[in-house]
């Protein structure tokens, strides 16, 4: 849901400004509260004017983090995102988190004050051709040629933005900030999606009405168009087994009887083995990603012969990745709900064996949960030698006590890794923009970020981030964020000791010769300690659900906890393989690598 927004005067008429009260006027006028970043020269004469402006600037430790924040605050608040930093090397750090930003479909925009007009070219300091490192991560850049237009092609920014609903990039050369011109602050544009077309919508109610097993993946669409409900609702009216698509945990309310789990890696079996029984499904609002349909848990899931009926607002995707029968171009929500008035006059061909579906249901969903309370360690060799006379906790025991002890309501990021992977099998949430990961972009050092910058949007909701200890530090360092800003949050540590999504490839095809994969770490509840945050070190099952409990009630009170978990080396299935094969080597002196 999107959150009020403070009640600020807007500037109308044309009216003499200086290009930096153009530019902030522009924000206002597009709801900016909140930018993430660190100071700089550059914009500094706009930085000048925010807090007269209402806007708050939050400095970070490091733009990526910035990036990220931005990212997580867009996709709680449904707003847009904005981080801003110094040109050059700050505006450089901002790629890796725009990326993932891009991927996650967050409208987040970039604002990237460059080099001075006159020196452009010349080898100065601090230059870089800034528009080329962000082109293909974003869908709309403006670069600002001329003072007089500030207020347009920052307008343009935020309304391509939403449009899109993906990153945006503002390039502002610095000199342009200073003057006296006449401006007037543009309104927002927003558009109004529809359904899709007739026909199309038409071909999939009758698909709908006659299917035997039809089955619905909820992907990251219905949760952009605020279209769970009407998602539930079409649910209801088939009896359909609802899946959510990979990293959109969200996209379904789970203790909703049709919810079955997530797709994906590390996903719900349930899931799987009832899509794969579909003899047509409806994508809804997904792209239907190749990493979120591959393989999982020795099951080749994905139901060839189903009929497949996609939904996108961008008719690019459809039928991009899966063949499909009809291709709906249009919003999810929408869509759903004229699919859902199309079937009410319908006499479903699926009722028929509706109870049957839904005991089927019920009985594999059973069946996988009684799986994964019986996951006491992992079966390959290597595990089993890691758990000999180990005191740690297996991991995935953890994270069945963290999902227990998890508050109704509460927002998680997860970052990359194997254990975060993992614990795509146990997130559940009853409410949409719940749950955050960098998508298929994948990048370490996401989670903290991201969940810093939610909870900024969303302060009311306990803010939690799952994180690996190799991604950890690399984002520790935001720690000093959280306390020097005053915005609580919960950081969930696994110290494994390891990089282990990659430890498990050099398991397999490297006979455990292990190159970079080992860790040697501090105390990372220490380090906390020491940057003015909560930390506790938690090395029994039965203290994790009180720890995150009381580091979640500790928000209340404006503590960042960091809760580090100690858990044994075991690894979970591999998730990245595209181009492994076992090794061959040539070389005399590379003969024992094999």
């Amino acid at each position: 849901m999107t959150h009020p927004l403070p009640e600020r005067g807007v500037v109308t008429g044309k009216r003499l400004m200086t290009p930096s009260e153009a530019f902030v006027e522009t924000l206002v006028a597009n709801g900016v509260t909140d930018v993430f970043g660190i100071v700089g020269s550059a914009c500094m004469d706009a930085l000048d004017i925010f807090p007269a402006a209402g806007i708050r600037y939050v400095p970070v430790v490091h733009e990526q983090g910035a990036g990220h924040m931005a990212d997580g605050y867009a996709r709680v608040s449904g707003r847009h995102g904005v981080c801003i930093a110094q040109n050059g090397p700050g505006i450089t750090n901002f790629v890796t988190a725009i990326a993932a930003a891009y991927w996650a479909h967050s409208p987040v925009v970039v604002i990237t004050p460059e080099t001075g007009t006159m020196t452009q070219g010349l080898g100065g300091f601090q230059e870089a051709q800034q528009l080329p490192f962000f082109e293909t991560i974003t869908k709309y850049q403006a670069h600002v040629n001329n003072a007089r237009r500030m207020a347009e092609f920052t307008a343009r920014c935020f309304d391509r933005a939403m449009l899109e609903m993906a990153p945006a990039q503002l390039n502002i050369p610095r000199d342009l900030f200073y003057g006296e011109h006449e401006y007037q602050i543009p309104a927002p544009i927003r558009v109004e999606r529809g359904p899709g077309g007739s026909d199309s919508l038409d071909q999939a109610a009758q698909l709908l009405a006659s299917a035997n097993f039809p089955v619905i993946v909820s992907g990251g669409g219905v949760i952009l168009s605020e279209g769970v409900p009407a998602a539930v609702a079409l649910a209801e009216r088939l009896g359909a087994p609802v899946v959510t698509s990979y990293l959109h945990n969200d996209a379904f309310p789970a203790s909703h009887p049709l919810w079955c789990g997530p797709l994906g890696y590390q996903g719900s079996k349930a899931g799987m083995k009832l899509i794969s029984q579909a003899d047509v499904v409806l994508a809804l609002g997904t792209r239907l990603g190749p990493f979120g349909t591959l393989p999982q848990h020795g099951l080749e899931y994905w139901p060839e012969n189903a009929k497949i009926i996609q939904v996108d607002n961008d008719a690019k995707m459809l039928g991009l990745v899966k063949k499909i029968s009809v291709g709906i171009c249009g919003d999810a929500k929408a869509a759903a709900e004229a699919l859902n008035a199309r079937l009410a006059g319908k006499d479903l061909a699926c009722a028929a064996n509706r109870e049957q579906r839904a005991e089927t249901m019920r009985s594999e969903k059973a069946e996988w949960e009684a799986e994964l309370d019986a996951w006491h360690h992992e079966t390959d060799p290597y595990s089993l030698d890691m758990i000999k006379d180990a005191k740690e906790m297996h991991p995935r025991q953890m994270l069945r006590e963290l999902e227990k002890a998890l508050p109704a309501n509460a927002m998680v990021s997860t970052d990359i890794g194997n254990i975060c992977s993992i614990s795509n099998s146990y997130l559940r949430f009853e409410q949409p923009r719940s749950m955050f990961a960098a998508m298929s972009f994948g990048n370490c050092g996401y989670a903290f970020p991201a969940i810093i910058g939610a909870k900024l949007a969303a302060p009311e909701r306990p803010a939690v981030a799952y994180v690996g200890d190799g991604a950890w530090a690399m984002s520790m360092g935001e720690i000093l964020t959280c306390v020097r800003e005053d915005i609580p949050v919960t950081a969930v540590v696994f110290n494994n000791k390891q990089w282990g999504a990659e430890k498990k490839n050099q398991v397999d095809f490297y006979h455990r010769r292990f190159v970079g994969s080992n860790l040697e770490n501090p105390s990372f509840a220490a380090v906390a300690r020491s940057m003015g945050a909560e930390g506790v070190t938690i090395d029994q099952l039965g203290d994790v659900g009180d720890a995150l409990n009381t580091a979640c009630e500790a928000q209340k009170d404006g503590k960042t906890t960091i809760v580090e978990v100690m858990v044994t080396r075991e690894l979970g299935d591999p998730f990245r393989r595209d181009a492994l094969s076992m090794p061959v080597r040539h070389l005399e002196k590379y003969k024992d690598y094999v």
